[in-house]
């Protein structure tokens, strides 16, 4: 046997080895800390991608023009959805919009397009006055109501307050009156054998309580309040239409009309949509959208159908009007 071969290892030997070792260490633990770094910047990059991605659905990102502009221009104001005070449709976000189509010094004019078919006429009633303020204020800006698809109760409302109310021949307009709705769940209680216990300082405080029989005489002026609504709304539409209006006894029913009918009972002037107003009636082709548009949060809820929920449950939980609370049988035009 080769005596040399048997020999123990040399210092340097030892050197050299342990730092291939310490080099080959080195390296793993720097390629596995790069690697660490680039899944984390991949899961940064994705995460931003898919809340660019969300943002950019919910129309939180490039959701609204840019409304400023040199030309003169027909200014758009969109009004959909149920009107009420927490909704896109509510006055104080329809009067904003409407305030500053009306500033800008290159309207030539202003449509309203309302696609609703009503809600509070609180809320209706506001939007109405303001527009005949602002009518008032701007004698030399018009305005006109172009209506999608329907235009109902509080939606018409709001229309008759305009210049002229322009239709498409299959759109669904009028529904002038008021209902009061609500529930009873005492038939229900009866067959589970669940007692109410009500409790109230003055006699009407649980004025159309659902859990509770229904009161001939807090009936009798739960009529009496939606009949002076009515009225209120008859002679709003009276005011804004005049002498065009074709009354016959159906028209304050809460009935229903094609585009096509209401421009021959007088509820509307014509037919067109936003394109033709703006260019043969305005004389303006550019349309600049003046909409507010929802917060991102705002639109966040009602993806998610925050309101909804919250409104169904001060629906069915809530029993008097007064006290912070969400009555179930609120006045309303639609």
């Amino acid at each position: 046997m080769n005596q040399d071969s048997q020999q123990p290892p040399t210092a340097n030997s030892a050197t050299w080895e342990r730092s291939v070792l310490e080099k080959l260490a080195f390296d793993a633990l720097t390629e596995q800390r790069l690697s660490r770094r680039w899944r984390a910047g991949l899961s940064i990059a994705w995460l931003l991608f898919l809340l660019l991605l969300l943002f950019a659905v919910i129309g939180w990102v490039g959701g609204k023009r840019d409304v400023s502009s040199l030309e003169k221009h027909t200014a758009l104001v969109e009004l959909k959805g149920v009107i009420s005070s927490d909704s896109k449709a509510s006055a104080d976000k329809i009067i904003g919009s409407l305030q500053q189509a009306f500033k800008d010094k290159n309207t030539q004019g202003v449509v309203l397009r309302i696609n609703s078919p009503g809600g509070s006429p609180v809320q209706a009633g506001y939007i109405n006055d303001e527009i005949k303020r602002l009518r008032a204020k701007h004698k030399d800006i018009p305005l006109y109501v172009v209506v999608q698809d329907i235009c109902a109760s509080g939606g018409y409302y709001v229309a008759v307050a305009a210049d002229k109310i322009f239709v498409d021949k299959a759109s669904i307009v009028g529904s002038i009156g008021v209902l009061m709705d609500g529930f009873g769940f005492t038939g229900a209680m009866d067959k589970l054998g669940v007692e109410r216990r009500l409790v109230t300082a003055g006699s009407n405080k649980g004025f159309l309580d659902p859990f509770s029989p229904i009161n001939p005489e807090q009936q009798k002026f739960a009529q009496q309040m939606v009949d002076e609504i009515h009225q209120q709304f008859i002679k709003v539409v009276r005011d804004g239409r005049g002498k065009r209006l074709k009354e016959t006894p159906e028209m304050f029913s809460g009935l229903v009309w094609s585009g096509e009918k209401s421009v021959a009972n007088g509820l509307a002037d014509g037919l067109g949509g936003l394109d033709y107003v703006a260019r043969e009636i305005v004389k303006a082709d550019q349309i600049v959208d003046f909409t507010t548009e929802d917060s991102f949060s705002e639109t966040l809820a009602r993806r998610l159908g925050t309101s909804a929920a919250d409104s169904f449950w001060n629906k069915v939980l809530s029993g008097a009007i007064g006290g912070g609370s969400i009555n179930a049988a609120t006045p309303r035009n639609n």
